[in-house]
């Protein structure tokens, strides 16, 4: 727990990951309590917002934020963004809040645009320099095509080369090519995981026990639009 001391930690839920029954509010709560600075990411602006909600009844410790809020996540184009301006993430953190985010982006006509949760959590986790970025997913993780196991760990170039298997769902294929390019700009590793498993988002900072599948790796590109 002490590499994550006062660093940030990213969460891309899944709607399995925050239903009645799971730990992911608990879970938020231990980590800010231990100098950890969450950010949550949610896969659409309906969950965001219920996630807001369920948070402040007991904590009174989320803001809802669309990528719109002071210019936060600017998109480049229709499917790729610019540069995250996180300053509004830093001053809400220091502050002690937990920032939930929704996957919009601020168009250049000024409008709100649908983007894609993996690559804005992809790309806060760049931006923050976050400690590790966790993706939930039911699959928990990547599996080997040959032995039918789950990989322990790949490298950001073999999890890009996994990504382009159109026998995977797309939305795993989404959050394995997201985790890898959080890896190549910084982010110091990735997690694909079940975020149904007791405690998933807190067990690998307690425990000696490897959840799902990391994606981790020294080699660093340029910080580059998203």
């Amino acid at each position: 727990m002490e590499e994550l001391l006062g660093r940030t930690l990213v969460l891309r839920i899944d709607g399995e990951s925050i239903s009645d029954g799971t730990t992911f509010y608990e879970d938020i709560a231990f980590l800010a309590a231990r100098q950890v600075r969450p950010i949550v990411v949610a896969p659409d602006v309906e969950m965001a917002r219920s996630v807001v909600r369920r948070m402040n009844r007991t904590s009174e410790m989320a803001v809802g934020l669309s990528g719109a809020d002071a210019g936060m996540i600017p998109a480049a184009s229709q499917q790729t963004l610019g540069s995250v301006q996180i300053r509004l993430l830093t001053t809400l953190m220091n502050a002690g809040y937990v920032p939930v985010i929704e996957p919009t982006a601020i168009g250049i006509a000024g409008a709100d645009v649908e983007v894609a949760a993996d690559d804005v959590a992809s790309a806060i986790a760049s931006a923050t320099a976050a400690a590790r970025a966790l993706f939930f997913h039911e699959s928990g993780g990547v599996v080997d095509a040959l032995t039918a196991a789950l990989i322990d760990e790949l490298t950001p170039a073999e999890a890009l080369t996994i990504a382009e298997s159109e026998e995977l769902p797309e939305g795993l294929r989404s959050a394995i090519r997201a985790a890898a390019q959080g890896v190549r700009r910084g982010v110091n590793a990735a997690q694909i995981l079940d975020g149904r498993i007791a405690h998933a988002a807190i067990v690998e900072f307690l425990t000696a026990r490897h959840l799902g599948t990391q994606v981790a790796g020294t080699v660093l590109i340029a910080s580059a639009p998203q």
